[in-house]
């Protein structure tokens, strides 16, 4: 799930300063999760809108707010977002460009996007994936080094590592020293022989994944 953290008051507020009435979009997935986007920071944005004298003119939480056709039902059959002059998404980044492709509506950003996170526990997420498009997992044991080490490093450790413990955070066991100890416990550490390219970061701007047929075996 991508984690989200709200952004200052402040600086949400000064990016709707020329808008009156905003409706506000939150999102039932991830940013329900983070609690920054349900139904409960909804109605403490209608709050604080008013507060600022400004007009909320009511909301509504998508499934997901990421679903571009989604969100043009929902706004189609929305009156009260078709009045608004602006729209507050509290979403991630993937969120507020998918209302923003849905409507021609201003859209001002409520959250900041940190992190793709693992769930440890309710409200307690970890930054365990970078989404960098080419996933080793398979050769490091299901831990990522490009997230987990510091310095991003596919092929480890460094030469600061000391006693297994991390150059740039003394108080964090090294990554590779994870990845390594992990794999002997396998008897795979021989994967470590085989070193691990550098990643080509493109920038995929669209993608569209076709649907593919089962076969009576694979459902």
């Amino acid at each position: 799930m991508i984690v989200t953290d709200n952004k200052p008051k402040k600086e949400v507020l000064e990016a709707m300063q020329d808008y009156h009435k905003i409706f506000i979009i939150g999102c039932g997935s991830c940013a329900a999760a983070s609690r920054t986007g349900g139904e409960d920071e909804c109605r403490i944005w209608v709050d604080d809108l008013k507060k600022n004298g400004k007009e909320a003119a009511g909301y509504f939480i998508p499934e997901e707010t990421c679903h571009v056709f989604l969100l043009k039902s929902m706004l189609r059959q929305s009156g009260a977002a078709a009045s608004s002059d602006a729209l507050l998404v509290l979403a991630c980044g993937a969120g507020v460009q998918a209302v923003s492709a849905a409507t021609d509506k201003p859209v001002v950003a409520g959250l900041n996007s940190m992190f793709l996170g693992t769930t440890y526990r309710a409200g307690e997420f970890l930054k365990y994936c970078s989404l960098c498009g080419s996933c080793v997992l398979s050769s490091t044991a299901g831990i990522c080094p490009v997230t987990r080490c510091p310095k991003g490093l596919l092929n480890g450790p460094c030469g600061g590592m000391v006693n297994g413990m991390c150059e740039v955070d003394a108080s964090m066991k090294c990554v590779w020293v994870e990845i390594y100890e992990r794999l002997k416990s396998r008897n795979k550490q021989k994967i470590l022989a085989t070193i691990n390219k550098p990643k080509s970061f493109g920038n995929v701007r669209h993608q569209k994944v076709e649907p593919k047929k089962l076969s009576k075996e694979g459902r």
